[in-house]
């Protein structure tokens, strides 16, 4: 029988030699160059073989000499945790895990991760921004920058989960900047991007929101992607801003897909002061979920809870009382994150307890309620109706200041009624409503 054919291997070609020029000072020996810039000080011989030049030679200035890439020394550099929320533990190499803090320093052969609802980001020295979601594994592979060129290498791998990157723009033409997963190589010379590895089905999503990326495969060298200095045309697909792709681990990078709009909220200034912090999407056309992230800040640096939901409402639970801002964004069909949206909104919760009763032998009713935030004067509105849309009010009071309430001499029949709380704090108007109850009164 004929034997099925075999999947095509992914070529692993040998990049050409590069080589970095180097300007002599006057005065300089190949013993002294190759002990600033080069990795090994025994580095002299390499140098005296590439350019003709005798080792123990002193040099006038102004001589141009070839030094090769791949022995320029490499300074170690750090990142810098700048927030957190939730369980996140860091551990170097094969050492135990250990709780991450803001103000954590973390640096090569760092391994994070983070748990539910736990995120962290760190900060680059050149300012550039990693955040890790809940639910996250992630390596610091490299970290350094090239003694000579001040070239920053940072190379992350993603175990597990999402990873969004805001990375600085690159001002040297060999600064890197990639994230790798099992699939994939992502590389940027500045941009806003996300990868997110599902090991389930060894996938990598990449979902670009500004700038540029180029994806490699992750086979390739040893999963090495490209050098630094090559150019982000030159791999295997450019994604560019918003625009994204899934690849499937062995198999060719995925094709850009254009990346769904951003939705909206459908009430964008409410104030979240209920027994949940809960949002409600206007539904997006072909989107089948989407994400809902809350943070402490704008640029969701510092996020605090994430939601996958597959209907355009997504309820929170119960949050402290602050400014916050929530980021939605579509999901489609082939599992990529549209852009997003971010709303900033106030958490303030005014709890309304209330109760009625009718007073023992008369034709009294009583109505008691209570805040549970004290914040400056409360006024109160109480409204009392005999159909259950308070249209027609019986008892229609307002600007009541206490926590009671007395109608007398109601003829029998079933009634309906609410107490409405008022609050004036910081130059800002508050309202909420307790639930529309009922009760009947008896011939």
């Amino acid at each position: 029988h004929a034997q099925s054919p075999r999947a095509p291997q992914p070529r692993i070609t040998t990049p050409a030699p590069a080589y970095v020029s180097y300007l002599t000072r006057e005065g300089d020996t190949l013993y002294d160059i190759a002990g600033h810039y080069l990795r090994a000080p025994g580095d002299w011989a390499v140098l005296s073989r590439l350019n003709d030049m005798p080792a123990p030679r002193r040099m006038p200035a102004g001589i141009a000499l070839r030094l090769p890439a791949d022995r320029l020394k490499q300074d170690p550099e750090s990142a810098r945790v700048i927030a957190t929320s939730g369980p996140v533990e860091h551990a170097f190499g094969k050492n135990p895990y250990l709780p991450v803090k803001p103000g954590t320093t973390l640096g090569e052969g760092d391994r994070i991760r983070t748990g539910p609802d736990g995120f962290v980001t760190l900060e680059l020295p050149d300012g550039s921004h990693v955040t890790i979601a809940q639910e996250g594994e992630l390596d610091i592979g490299r970290l350094r920058r090239t003694t000579l060129t001040s070239a920053a290498d940072r190379v992350l791998e993603l175990r597990r989960g999402a990873v969004e990157s805001q990375v600085t723009r690159a001002t040297k033409k060999d600064d890197r900047f990639q994230i790798r997963s099992p699939s994939v190589v992502a590389g940027v010379r500045g941009t806003r991007f996300k990868v997110a590895y599902d090991g389930d089905a060894q996938t990598t999503a990449v979902e670009v929101l500004d700038g540029a990326v180029g994806v490699d495969p992750g086979v390739a060298a040893h999963r090495a992607g490209p050098p630094p200095g090559v150019p982000l045309q030159a791999s295997a697909q450019l994604v560019k801003a918003r625009f994204g792709s899934i690849t499937r681990a062995g198999e060719a990078i995925g094709e850009p897909v254009e990346l769904l709009p951003a939705p909206a909220l459908t009430q964008p200034a409410k104030v979240q002061d209920g027994e949940t912090v809960a949002f409600d999407l206007v539904p997006a056309e072909r989107a089948v979920a989407y994400r809902v992230q809350i943070a402490r800040d704008a640029d969701q640096l510092d996020l605090i809870r994430e939601l996958r939901v597959s209907a355009p409402h997504a309820d929170f639970g119960n949050l402290a009382d602050g400014t916050y801002f929530v980021r939605i964004a579509a999901i489609d069909g082939h599992g990529l994150e549209g852009m997003p949206q971010v709303y900033g909104f106030e958490r303030r919760r005014l709890g309304l307890a209330a109760s009625a009763a009718q007073r023992a032998g008369s034709r009294d009713y009583e109505f008691r309620w209570f805040v549970s935030r004290a914040a400056g004067e409360t006024r109160f509105r109480f409204v009392l109706a005999a159909s259950a849309d308070l249209r027609h009010p019986i008892v229609d009071r307002t600007d009541l200041s206490g926590g009671q309430f007395v109608v007398s001499d109601l003829p029998a029949g079933v009634y309906y009624w609410t107490i409405i709380a008022e609050q004036f704090e910081n130059g800002r108007f508050y309202e909420t409503s307790s639930s529309i109850r009922s009760f009947t009164l008896a011939r």
